[in-house]
C-alpha cells in the first residue's frame, strides 16, 4: 500500500478524493493547499489529515504526492515534490515549456524517481477500444481526422474561472490535453503542426456565484485551430475554443484507408465508438465490457464513466512491477510540445517542427484494468 498525498484542494481534488478507494494499493493519507482552512474542508470531509505543504512533503508515510495545483505552478510544485525525495503525479499540463519538462526529466533520473501525469481518460473502456480496433487494422491506415472542443468557456459555471484564461491555460492547454494525448495513444507522435490562434473578448464577465459580475483579463488565445501532422502520415484537424456558442462537430473522428470511426469525448472513459466500412455498414464497437467503461457518474442526467486515478494507480502498480506506466512523464511532455508549438505557430505564423517524440503507452487491456481496481 502506497501512501498519497496530494497538494491543490481545489475542484478536482474532489475527484481524487472520491475516486482513489476505487484502486488498489492506493491510500491517500493526507492534503495540503497553500490556504489552511481550504486543506481542512477537505481534509474533514474525506478523513485525511491536513498539512502545511512543507508538512505533506515531509511526511514519512507519503510515497506519491499528486500536484492539483493551477498550471503556472505545476513545475515548481512538482519540483519540490522531487527534492523531498517522493514520486510525483501531476494534473495536466504537467508544465508550460520544454525546458521546464527537461528539468523535472533529469531531476527524476538522479533521484531515481517516478513522475506521471493526467489525463488518464485515454484509459477509459472507449478509448480503449478504439485502440484495439485501429491496432487490429479495422479502419486500415488512419490519413485525416477531425478533433472538436468548442463552447464558451467557463466562466458561466467555475467559482474562480480566472486562470483559465490566462497563459497555461485557454482552451487548449486546459482541455486540449484529453484530446492531444488521446490522439498520440491512438496514433502515435507529431511531427509537425501549423496554426491560427485569435483572442477575439479580451475581458470575461463571471457569471457564477460568489463573484457573479466581476469582469477578468483574458491574457491567452481563446480560439485556436490546428493541424496535427503525425509522424504515422496521418494529418488531423484540431479546433479548440471558447468563442462558440454552438456547434454540431463531433468530439473526434478518424478516417481511415478501410472505414471512418466515430470516438466520443475524451475528457470522460466512456462513450460510443462506431466504425463505419468502406460498403457503409456500421458498427459499434463494444466499449462496456471494459471495466473503465461502465458508467459510475451522471453528469447532466447522463450516465458517464468516471475512473480518474487509474493513472495514478497504473503509476503505483508499474512501480511495484517494475515496468513503465502508461501516463508517463514522456508521454505528458510530448502532449505539452504539441500543444506549445501550436500556440507558437498560430503566434508566428509559421509551421512548427517539434523538437520532442513518445512511445505510444501499452494498451490497457480488460484484465489488466480489473487488476487495478479493488
Amino acid at each position: 500500500m502506497l501512501g498519497i498525498g496530494i497538494i491543490g484542494c481545489g475542484n478536482i481534488s474532489t475527484a481524487y478524493l472520491r475516486l482513489a478507494p476505487l484502486f488498489k494499493g492506493l491510500e491517500v493519507r493526507a492534503v495540503a493547499d497553500l490556504n489552511l482552512d481550504t486543506a481542512r474542508a477537505q481534509a474533514s470531509a474525506f478523513d485525511v489529515r491536513a498539512h502545511s505543504v512543507e508538512e505533506l512533503l515531509a511526511a514519512d508515510d507519503i510515497d506519491i504526492v499528486v500536484n492539483l495545483t493551477i498550471p503556472d505552478a505545476h513545475f515548481e510544485v512538482t519540483r519540490a515534490i522531487l527534492q523531498a525525495g517522493k514520486h510525483a503525479y501531476s494534473e495536466k499540463p504537467i508544465v508550460l515549456t520544454q525546458e521546464q519538462g527537461e528539468a523535472l526529466r533529469a531531476l527524476a533520473a538522479e533521484k531515481g524517481l517516478r513522475v506521471g501525469s493526467a489525463p488518464d481518460t485515454f484509459l477509459g473502456g472507449a478509448h480503449q477500444a478504439a485502440r484495439a480496433a485501429i491496432d487490429a487494422g479495422q479502419i486500415g491506415d488512419v490519413v485525416a481526422g477531425t478533433a472538436h472542443v468548442m463552447n464558451h468557456g467557463m466562466e458561466h459555471w467555475h467559482p474562480n474561472p480566472d486562470f483559465f484564461f490566462l497563459p497555461g491555460a485557454g482552451p487548449m492547454l486546459d482541455i486540449g490535453p484529453y484530446y492531444v494525448t488521446n490522439l498520440i495513444q491512438l496514433l502515435g507522435p507529431v511531427a509537425r503542426v501549423a496554426a491560427l490562434t485569435s483572442t477575439p473578448a479580451k475581458t470575461r464577465e463571471i457569471l457564477s456565484e460568489p463573484r457573479r459580475g466581476e469582469v477578468i483579463p483574458v491574457k491567452t488565445p481563446t480560439n485556436i485551430h490546428a493541424l496535427l501532422d503525425f509522424e504515422s502520415g496521418a494529418t488531423i484537424t484540431l479546433s479548440t475554443s471558447w468563442d462558440v456558442w454552438a456547434h454540431r462537430h463531433g468530439h473526434m473522428e478518424l478516417y481511415g484507408s478501410k472505414g471512418t470511426m466515430f470516438l466520443p469525448d475524451p475528457n470522460w472513459f466512456s462513450g460510443e465508438v462506431e466504425v463505419v466500412d468502406a460498403t457503409g455498414n456500421s458498427t459499434m464497437l463494444d466499449t462496456n465490457t471494459h471495466p473503465f467503461g461502465i458508467p459510475n457518474q451522471d453528469n447532466h442526467g447522463t450516465a458517464k464513466a468516471n475512473y480518474r486515478t487509474a493513472g495514478l494507480a497504473d503509476m503505483a502498480a508499474a512501480m511495484q512491477d517494475d515496468r513503465p506506466h502508461r501516463c508517463a512523464l514522456e508521454l505528458a511532455l510530448h502532449a505539452v510540445d504539441v500543444m506549445t508549438a501550436v500556440l507558437d505557430a498560430g503566434e508566428k505564423g509559421e509551421v512548427i517542427k517539434l523538437s520532442s517524440t513518445c512511445q505510444r503507452p501499452e494498451p490497457l487491456s480488460v484484465d489488466a484494468a480489473r487488476a487495478l481496481l479493488k
